[in-house]
């Protein structure tokens, strides 16, 4: 089936193209009622859908931007579109927040709408499902970066933490704390998420830096929902983990509501070490070992990063901008296998 033009509508309408520009444009200052009825119908009958890329092209300078989390309950999120709007409001330029929950039909819609809102630019903790659409904005040298994902096939400017690290980082002061068995839970792995695929790559190479088995049934990407079976299951093996690294803030919570319910006391019956900081980790009791996300440095570059495409500066080859994740020691990992009795 042919795509459905601009032309198209025109000629059911009985109108001219730029008559149904101007209507897509919401330009109705020398338009009848009955002509724009006529456009309308037209348009559903034919069920066209407007190239919102290219009329975002035609645009002049709204002093707005957009941004799309992926799941606006992540601590990292909330903190990083903090800092993106403090640098945006500093210069003048506001932001509109969407918040895509991890489904690609959903941040297609909130690209759609922006683009059409005119948004000067992107910012996008992207899926993978929408590939097409970003590759049309990168050959139309739409502003646009991405913050804490890859996606595969896609040259762009991108901001991220470096994962692996995160993991080595965990895994080095468990080790060092007298802990072999250790395991790591995250949010599912279906979707290949950047984040939740490279800690866990850094999960098994800084095992086997230590010379210490990487165990699958340790290995457990699940959606939250199914997380409290998950370690069920992996508290009833033979030999249980002696440690656990959650791999965000919302597997935490789950872990927390586990040994709670579990009678489990952390840093004596498990030691636990959990990426990203949480508000909460300091009074937590035990206080909670961190491996903390700079948030705030990471917001402010990928909102620099944008304003400067924005500004139409010379731009350098897209890169991708890894920051340093910073261990925060507390007291959920007992210091030499000692027991808290």
């Amino acid at each position: 089936m042919n795509k459905v033009t601009i032309g198209d509508v025109a000629k059911r309408a009985g109108v001219s193209k730029s008559t149904v520009s101007q209507y897509l444009n919401e330009r109705f200052d020398y338009m009848g009622e009955e002509t724009r009825s006529r456009i309308k119908k037209a348009i559903s009958e034919l069920n066209y859908q407007p190239n919102v890329v290219a009329r975002s092209l035609k645009k002049k300078n709204t002093s707005t931007i957009g941004v799309i989390v992926a799941n606006i309950l992540h601590n990292f999120s909330t903190q990083v579109i903090r800092a993106i709007e403090d640098v945006c409001s500093d210069e003048g330029v506001s932001t509109i927040v969407c918040n895509a929950d991890d489904d690609p039909q959903k941040e297609k819609k909130y690209i759609e709408t922006l683009l059409a809102k005119q948004v000067d630019g992107l910012i996008v903790f992207p899926t993978s499902g929408n590939l097409e659409i970003y590759q049309r904005l990168i050959d139309a040298d739409f502003p646009i970066v991405f913050m804490d994902r890859l996606v595969d096939g896609l040259t762009m400017d991108t901001v991220m933490l470096d994962n692996e690290k995160a993991s080595r980082l965990a895994i080095d002061h468990l080790v060092e704390s007298g802990y072999e068995r250790i395991a790591i839970i995250t949010s599912s792995l279906i979707e290949n998420v950047t984040p939740r695929i490279e800690r866990i790559q850094g999960y098994r190479k800084a095992l086997e830096v230590h010379s210490l088995p990487v165990r699958e049934e340790y290995i457990r990407g699940m959606e939250i929902h199914e997380l409290q079976q998950g370690l069920d299951e992996l508290f009833s093996l033979e030999e249980p983990p002696q440690a656990i690294i959650t791999g965000n803030d919302l597997t935490l919570m789950e872990f927390l509501k586990f040994v709670t319910e579990n009678e489990l006391q952390i840093g004596r019956d498990v030691g636990l070490v959990t990426i990203d900081e949480v508000s909460f980790a300091p009074i937590h009791s035990p206080p909670l070992t961190t491996v903390a996300q700079p948030t705030f440095e990471m917001g402010t570059k990928a909102a620099n990063l944008l304003l400067n495409k924005v500004k139409k500066h010379k731009e350098l080859k897209p890169d991708v901008y890894r920051f340093s994740p910073v261990l925060i020691v507390r007291n959920s990992v007992r210091k030499g296998g000692a027991s808290y009795e």
